[in-house]
């Protein structure tokens, strides 16, 4: 037990594997589309529109607690980063499992994971993209839900940017845009979080 500890230690001690986003320029209309869709103030609480899709969400949230209890061992954490996920990722129009997998490669499912180059929390988002399109509080990339609520909209920004392809748009979420290593590592773990009905 001693030496899980001490490996769980050195895990949160490591600096995360993200890459370096890059400030660009944009139009003000995807400004200021980002900046309302990271201030919404919505709570992560589902909807569903009938009782079948509230028990395929239930069976969701269940397995991936399973999945994700080695890596974050108490249960409520969990259910709340679960959650958090599974309501952006929507929100976003994304794919929860894809978020995982990001997720997984960014920070290994830490919440205060920092890059070298100053990327934080959960998604590794860049502390400009809080001037850029927030409050300009970098602090609260550390905030579960404001982290997941700006590493979705961001990567659905480049996804749209890039024509609707995944490939790039991840190179362009991790500033790594046009080499292989990051995006085909986020789509080998995405498989990880795939879920089958």
């Amino acid at each position: 037990m001693r030496c899980a500890g001490m490996v769980f230690a050195l895990l949160l001690a490591l600096p995360a594997q993200a890459g370096n986003q890059k400030e660009e320029a944009m139009a003000d209309s995807v400004r200021l589309a980002l900046s309302k869709a990271v201030s919404d103030s919505l709570p992560p609480k589902p909807t569903f529109s009938n009782i079948d899709e509230r028990i395929q969400y239930l069976h969701w949230l269940a397995e991936m607690s399973t999945r994700l209890k080695r890596r974050i061992p108490d249960f409520q954490t969990r259910k709340e980063l679960l959650e958090a996920i599974w309501y952006e990722s929507k929100r976003a129009g994304l794919e929860p499992a894809l978020v995982m997998g990001l997720m997984q490669v960014e920070s290994a499912f830490r919440k205060y994971a920092t890059s070298v180059v100053g990327a934080r929390g959960y998604m590794q988002v860049m502390p400009f993209w809080s001037r850029v399109i927030g409050d300009g509080d970098a602090k609260k990339l550390f905030q579960m839900q404001t982290n997941l609520r700006y590493g979705c909209a961001i990567l659905r920004m480049y996804i749209d940017m890039e024509g609707g392809n995944l490939y790039l748009a991840l190179g362009r979420y991790n500033g790594s845009r046009g080499r292989p290593e990051y995006p085909n590592a986020v789509l080998a773990n995405w498989k990880n979080w795939e879920y089958q009905r």
